[in-house]
């Protein structure tokens, strides 16, 4: 793959850099913060070659490339530094709920490997354990659990220098403030207050006794209420002492405001969250497993999955397992495999069945955007499968109360961190679920079937018989109403100087485009604003809607017609809004080539500069 050139294609059909506010990925997708999301040419990347689909949810513009994506992101990096601190606000039009999954998304994005890491680490630990290989009294172990246990320990540093990222203010004091809630000294005086009964108060202010190790909520709002107390500081602060006291006000202010009310609203959020997983595990533990299984696609697809990280990450943190996320998202990324796999085996697409193989693996290994963005969102009915599998794995997972000690991405690889301590149980329970959620969406996107995709290769040989057609002496009608423009005036350099062939233009009066000819369509553009025709005497033609219109992306387009239709003289194939693509900046101008000009001996045109035509008024001579 060219990382470089698709690289540049993505930057220029989301609208350039000069519209990037910033940009993050993940595991496979590119996450763009637009500046306005109408510039972005959808169409147009959802077909670019290493382009497996586009999502604009959750307040993000999103990309997906699939494995690949760093490498795409750092060669996207060379064009613009997008990933900086200093990166332009996004636009602020967004909806509170979109603005939430925004923030919760751009926190939580660039910590997932890391606390990802740590978790797999776990589950290594796990199964060493398991079958003896280390024991949990060796100094093997030790380091190793030490090793795994530093990211979720110190999880208020990582969350601090993202999320000061996402709030715009400085990445290093957002840090000190999660040092001053993880300082030794603060745990020291917390563990001997609560040994001897007795409180820690600041000035008679009484500061709570909490440990913030591992917490999400806490570090969150203190560095939401520092992008405050920053910019305050900097406009009250002296401008010869301002180095200094700028940071001394933000560290003394957030720092206590942190220990004395920010950090104890934290935890009563995040008891109150394990509390209510509690109840919903009591009285309804299938229930919230079984929603997570069954809509999973639907959350991913909307972006608003980004809000379950927080309640898992906060599970194992207060509770040491999360029976919620875990298992619900496990079921359904197993269950895109499934359904993935049955595409592969089922489609005699050959680049189907390498894209649903391969993916289909990717999902069960915990990584489902190829799958579904490339194979069961796209072919639709597969996606039933996804949901009725997951749905059914999630409800078993619910039922019988498993739940995952470690994180990572849920799949057959993190089924590891499902070993607990009650053996073997809660990792054969989890098994099994993922086995269900597998041969559920396998059987039922098997018999369900999907309209499966021709291969081009095949198109290419329809049409390369219907190209067969000897060349004869024809006539070429008008395909829109308008006046007449010489070529030659057309202002594009490849239509005026003739590099693509000869032919005439056309200054539209109405957004329809008819059939010039009795024939085929040989090709027409995702963006419908071109269409080539092949007429059954053998002319090849291209009927050009507009100047640069492809940027437009299909916007104000409408085609009625498909590659390989046979079409008859005067009947519609595009129709578009003259207007709004006038408003949009293009000139609607529109050349009439003939591709094949070098076939014929002499082409000459019916109508003159500036003369009025209708649709199918002969328009062009041609003679063999």
């Amino acid at each position: 793959m060219d990382y470089k050139q698709l690289s540049k294609d993505i930057i220029k059909n989301v609208g350039g850099k000069e519209n990037v506010t910033s940009l993050t990925h993940c595991a496979t997708r590119l996450r763009f913060n637009l500046k306005d999301d109408t510039k972005a040419a959808t169409d147009i990347l959802k077909n670019i070659k290493g382009v497996m689909g586009v999502v604009n949810k959750g307040g993000q513009y999103q990309v997906i490339i699939g494995s690949d994506v760093a490498n795409v992101y750092s060669e996207i990096n060379k064009f613009g530094n997008f990933d900086n601190d200093s990166a332009n606000e996004p636009s602020d039009d967004k909806g509170p709920v979109v603005k939430v999954l925004d923030t919760i998304a751009g926190i939580f994005t660039p910590i997932i490997p890391a606390i990802t890491g740590a978790g797999m680490l776990k589950a290594v630990m796990a199964l060493l354990v398991t079958f003896k290989v280390i024991g949990t009294n060796t100094q093997v172990y030790s380091i190793l659990n030490f090793m795994a246990d530093a990211a979720f320990y110190f999880l208020p540093f990582l969350i601090a220098n993202s999320a000061a990222k996402k709030f715009k203010c400085n990445a290093y004091m957002a840090m000190s403030i999660a040092a001053v809630i993880l300082h030794p000294n603060f745990i020291n005086m917390v563990n001997a207050a609560k040994k001897s009964g007795q409180g820690i108060y600041f000035a008679g202010l009484p500061v709570t006794l909490a440990s913030y190790s591992s917490s999400v909520i806490p570090i969150i709002l203190a560095i939401w209420f520092m992008s405050f107390v920053e910019p305050i500081a900097d406009k009250v602060s002296p401008k010869a002492i301002k180095f200094f006291t700028k940071p001394l006000l933000t560290l003394l202010v957030v720092g206590l405001v942190t220990l004395i009310i920010l950090g104890p609203l934290g935890i009563i959020c995040g008891n109150g969250i394990s509390a209510a997983i509690e109840f919903l595990n009591k009285y309804a533990r299938w229930l919230v497993p079984f929603i997570v299984g069954a809509l999973s696609p639907l959350l991913v697809m909307t972006g608003m999955h980004y809000g379950l990280i927080p309640i898992g990450i906060n599970n194992l943190a207060t509770a040491g397992f999360d029976t919620v996320v875990g298992p619900g998202m496990l079921g359904s990324n197993i269950a895109q495999g499934g359904a993935a796999l049955a595409v592969a085996l089922k489609t005699k697409n050959t680049e189907l069945r390498q894209l649903a193989s391969s993916a289909g693996i990717t999902a069960v290994c915990g990584i489902t955007e190829p799958a579904m963005y490339g194979v069961t969102l796209k072919l639709k009915r597969p996606l039933a499968g996804v949901m009725i599998g997951g749905g059914v794995s999630g409800l078993f997972l619910g039922i019988t109360g498993v739940g995952r000690y470690t994180s990572g991405s849920p799949g057959l690889l993190a089924l590891p961190g499902y070993i607990g301590t009650n053996g073997f149980r809660n990792i054969m329970f989890a098994c099994i679920g993922a086995a269900i959620a597998f041969v559920v969406s396998f059987v039922i996107t098997y018999i369900i079937g999907f309209e499966d995709i021709v291969e081009e290769k095949k198109q290419k040989e329809n049409l390369t018989e219907v190209a067969e057609v000897k060349v004869q002496d024809s006539i070429i009608c008008s395909p829109l109403e308008g006046s007449i423009v010489p070529l030659s005036e057309v202002k594009d350099p490849t239509f005026a100087e003739g590099i693509m062939g000869n032919g005439i233009a056309i200054m539209p009066s109405s957004g329809r485009v008819v059939s010039p000819v009795n024939g085929t369509v040989s090709a027409l553009f995702e963006t419908k604003h071109a269409i080539g025709i092949l007429s059954d005497e053998g002319v090849e033609l291209l009927i050009h809607i507009g100047l640069d219109t492809v940027d437009l992306g299909g916007r104000f387009f409408e085609a009625r017609v498909k590659a390989g239709d046979k079409i008859n003289l005067g009947d519609l194939l595009v129709e578009f809004d003259i207007d709004e693509i006038k408003k949009a900046g293009y000139d609607v101008i529109t050349p009439i080539i003939i591709t094949n000009s070098s076939e014929y001996s002499n082409i000459s045109f019916e109508a003159k500069k500036a003369e009025c035509i209708k649709q199918k008024d002969k328009l062009i001579n041609l003679i063999k």
